[in-house]
């Protein structure tokens, strides 16, 4: 489950006050367990899979969430697989580790590993959230945002799309004031 870290250095464990929290910036987040990893748990388990192997937990994961595509106008999803062997690290780390927005929005579900987002809230503070196996979450276009992994280096997440630009980031000038 999420774990998030205000900007006075608490953090909060329990869902409903994280969701809370991030209510104001128009975030969904969401804990599912559909079950589905018990599916694969050997694809979900290593480090690396083939395009194949993506694509069938893709159909998978699809046809048990169809409710999130319909709900949001999702159009096409793929899946995000980094380890510490994957190419480009330091590349996905510079293009997604700045505050940026996007003209669409971004919504996730991370199958294996975690992730960590911040957020900048309205009123100019920071917060930090730990995404953890098993969540979704929903950030809708124009929340200045960044997004990195964690220090165990593994995550799988599947992401969902609605425009082919939308995940392209539009940098901001912020900068963050602390990290997880």
């Amino acid at each position: 489950m999420a774990i998030l870290l205000l900007d006075d250095g608490t953090t909060e464990n329990d869902l409903s006050e994280i969701v809370r929290e991030l209510e104001v910036l128009g975030i969904k987040l969401r804990h599912y367990d559909p079950g589905t990893s018990l599916l694969f748990p050997e694809l979900i388990e290593q480090e690396t899979i083939t395009d194949s192997q993506k694509r069938h937990i893709v159909v998978v994961h699809n046809s048990v969430f169809e409710f999130l595509q319909q709900e949001n106008g999702y159009l096409w999803s793929d899946l995000l697989n980094i380890h510490p062997g994957s190419p480009n690290l330091d590349t996905w780390m510079a293009t997604y580790g700045r505050y940026h927005t996007h003209n669409a929005s971004e919504a996730i579900y991370l199958l294996a590993g975690e992730m960590i987002y911040g957020f900048v809230k309205p009123d100019g503070s920071q917060i930090q959230l730990l995404v953890q196996s098993q969540d979704y979450l929903h950030i809708p276009a124009g929340v200045e945002h960044w997004c990195s992994f964690s220090a165990c280096l593994h995550f799988k997440v599947i992401r969902y799309f609605t425009t082919v630009e939308g995940w392209m980031p539009n940098y901001t000038d912020t900068h963050q004031q602390f990290k997880i």
